[in-house]
């Protein structure tokens, strides 16, 4: 992603969600308990009645081609203990997801899966698998799972969240409560929203909808009235246990972050190479920016001139840089500066203004990759 894109104006929501996330992931020890088994079906083959509307008729049809894609997902933890050291299951909870690929992988949220070392995935008819992590975003709570099906599965599509619209009919597909397949409607009620992620960074450009989330949604996928994905459910605010406000991450994010969690376990951040001092140090020496603690040899930040700090004999810092902007963004903390970083891609080049002994100076710099 070369170039200079501009990044939606962003509005942050008071407060952090983290308790709304872990209550969707760990309000679900419940079991499966919806229609699902060996001999039905989550989505009836009855006629669709000529006399219902449109947009009822439209529901119905993204429900029966879609529902087949969403997934249940438990995540459980091995316990040992006893006189035997007797290994037992602990139930650490329970999710949505929906099926990538032919292949097997499955994408659901990172804290549906976190803190689990054994993970079933099951099918909308009912047929379960182990499954294996393949691996995480905590960044932007995100996971992939893999199954070895012995079935043909139904990959999603994949919609546009760039050409969303506030208004837009959405429909959220998911487990609340353990209940399997279950269908709620709604619209996008605001754009460009910013969350807190279980890694203490933020998610960007989230899509919020006043479609129902409840514990048991997370992972699952938001789509457009023509059945595609235009995000991943993750949270609700409101009271911690129905929808007040739902929260979904968008597919732009999904479609950046999958296939390389996929083919590398892990996403290739772009990175300047650079230890920082802690905001709350740089906020006590009355300074607006992020300080620059150590460069990194050969790194990104040491060919476009940056240096590590300097101090005395006691230890004291005398001299160092201060980040303030990267391609025009103010950078106050370690998390504006993750966030900023966050929209390119190794190898990117971005303009970078820092501060050193009182003169402002602007750099180009081609960012590295960091794990």
């Amino acid at each position: 992603m070369l170039g200079s894109p501009t990044p939606r104006p962003r509005r942050p929501l008071a407060g952090a969600l983290l308790a709304a996330l872990a209550l969707l992931a760990l309000a679900g020890s419940l079991p499966a308990c919806g229609d699902r088994g060996p001999g039905g079906r989550a989505a009836s083959d009855s006629p669709i009645p000529d006399d219902l509307l449109e947009s009822e008729r439209n529901t119905i049809e993204v429900f029966r081609r879609v529902s087949q894609s969403v997934v249940f997902v438990s995540n459980a933890k091995i316990s040992r203990g006893g006189f035997l050291m007797n290994a037992v299951e602990v139930p650490q909870g329970v999710g949505s997801g929906f099926v990538w690929d032919e292949a097997g992988h499955i994408v659901t949220n990172y804290h549906v899966v976190h803190g689990g070392e054994r993970f079933t995935v099951s099918l909308s008819d009912g047929t379960t698998y182990e499954a294996k992590l393949v691996g995480v975003a905590p960044r932007k709570d995100l996971a992939v799972l893999h199954v070895d099906a012995d079935q043909p599965l139904h990959p999603v599509e994949l919609g546009d969240s760039h050409r969303l619209l506030v208004g837009q009919k959405v429909l959220a597909i998911g487990n609340p409560f353990g209940l399997d397949s279950t269908l709620t409607t709604g619209v996008i009620s605001a754009l460009g929203r910013e969350i807190e992620s279980l890694a203490g960074t933020h998610i960007e450009d989230v899509i919020q909808t006043d479609a129902s989330i409840n514990p048991g949604n997370s992972g699952g996928p938001l789509l457009d009235s023509h059945g595609r994905v235009i995000g991943v459910t993750t949270a609700i605010y409101g009271d911690g246990k129905s929808a007040g406000i739902g929260f979904a991450v968008p597919a732009a994010t999904v479609a950046r972050l999958v296939p390389q969690l996929i083919a590398y376990g892990h996403v290739k951040w772009a990175g300047l190479g650079v230890q920082v001092m802690p905001d709350h140090i740089a906020a006590q020496w009355g300074i607006e920016g992020v300080v620059v603690r150590e460069v990194l040899p050969d790194s990104p930040a040491a060919h476009a001139g940056l240096r590590s700090m300097q101090v005395d004999w006691l230890g004291n810092a005398r001299a160092f840089d201060v980040i303030t902007k990267v391609q025009g963004q103010p950078v106050t903390s370690l998390v504006d500066l993750i966030d900023v970083i966050d929209d390119y891609e190794p190898g990117d080049t971005v303009e970078l203004e820092f501060v050193r002994g009182g003169r402002s100076v602007s750099v180009q710099v081609q960012l590295g990759e960091v794990s």
